[in-house]
């Protein structure tokens, strides 16, 4: 299917609503939708969170004048529209029911309730229906989402900040700060699109952090994640001020008596080693919704993170400076004895930010 260059711009506008949502959808996907007819815009809209309109409907609704206002007008979204009733009506019907002639998608829904069927709702209305415009762009804004209902389990970017020898600590285990604020900062951002972010013991040991999204503005901080399968969580540790705390652990002592007291919740997730299952947690966190998690933590545990097959992408903040051999590397992993058993990445992205640079990843 052949689309216009019109059509490539009202779906590119789509997709930057969509992008409004970045911060405050989840667990709903980000998306947008633009109306359009006889080659002019005549509504716009963006899902700005759970259990508010999707998208359709707020473009519906922007449209200025009589009943029949959107009759014979073209719908860009950068999502199927939905065919069930959720929390909102379907927008399939709504689309129907306003007289739209034709829907441009950028890819099918791939929540199991709609997979496809407001797209042959569509159809049978007598709509002309495509699909595909874009299709990429709208995929990487809701990587998680999608995650989530193919895989059951959310989007795992780890987060590393090192030197240019690629180390992330001193052997002391002092940390910060590797790189400046500027990254910082973009390490927030990405904190601040993230449902979760996800740490482990030692990181709560050597640096006491907190976990929340303050160097960008955000309408929602993101569930932070401890994992600790011997419960040694410190009950004045500063991830534990407020709410949203959850900590992942192998068995139960007295101390979490102490951690629940502070407000946290404990779920327990042994594996055969008597630690943590990390792949049963990213199943655990996927069934409570959580699209996207971001971790930061330590040497250890990216290493048991990347050999148990959690990590999906890795963004790794390289500062312009020199540590030594002594200090902590990235990543815990295994010695080879043979090149053959490296691990492969792709570069996707790399670019400068501040004084130093960000390097997105992902496993071959």
């Amino acid at each position: 299917m052949s689309f216009s260059a019109a059509d490539h711009a009202f779906m590119a506008r789509a997709l930057q609503l969509a992008r409004r949502g970045l911060y405050c959808t989840s667990p709903n996907p980000r998306v947008g939708c633009v109306m359009v007819r006889d080659g002019r815009v005549i509504g716009e809209g963006w899902h700005e969170g759970a259990g508010l309109p999707h998208a359709e409907a707020v473009a519906l609704s922007a449209i200025v004048g009589a009943g029949d206002a959107a009759k014979g007008a073209t719908a860009y979204v950068t999502l199927e529209p939905c065919s069930h009733f959720g929390r909102t009506p379907p927008c399939a019907e709504a689309l129907i029911d306003a007289g739209v002639a034709r829907v441009v998608a950028a890819m099918q829904d791939p929540n199991p309730l709609v997979a496809g069927r407001g797209l042959a709702k569509l159809t049978a209305a007598g709509m002309d229906v495509t699909v595909g415009l874009l299709a990429g762009e709208a995929n990487e804004l809701n990587i998680g989402f999608v995650s989530r209902m193919t895989r059951g389990r959310p989007w795992l970017r780890l987060k590393v900040a090192a030197s240019l020898d690629g180390k992330t600590a001193l052997n002391n285990g002092v940390s910060q700060w590797i790189t400046g604020p500027d990254a910082r900062r973009d390490a927030h951002a990405w904190r601040a699109r993230s449902c979760a972010v996800l740490t482990g013991i030692g990181t709560v040991k050597d640096d006491n952090p907190r976990l929340t999204v303050r160097e960008v503005q955000t309408t929602r901080q993101p569930l932070r994640v401890v994992i600790d399968s011997r419960l040694e969580m410190p009950p004045d540790a500063a991830v534990l001020d407020g709410s949203n705390v959850l900590i992942a652990a192998a068995r139960d002592n007295e101390r979490g008596a102490a951690l629940r007291v502070r407000g946290a919740e404990i779920v327990l997730l042994p594996n055969a080693q008597g630690k943590v299952d990390l792949p049963g947690l990213l199943r655990e966190l996927g069934r409570r919704g959580i699209n996207e998690v971001l971790a930061e933590a330590g040497t250890r545990l990216n290493g048991s993170l990347l050999r148990e097959g959690c990590v999906d992408e890795l963004l790794i903040y390289q500062a312009p400076i020199l540590i030594g051999d002594a200090a902590r590397g990235m990543f815990g992993l295994a010695e080879l004895a043979d090149l053959a058993g490296v691990m492969r990445l792709n570069i996707i992205e790399r670019r400068a930010v501040g004084a130093d640079f960000r390097i997105r990843a992902r496993l071959a």
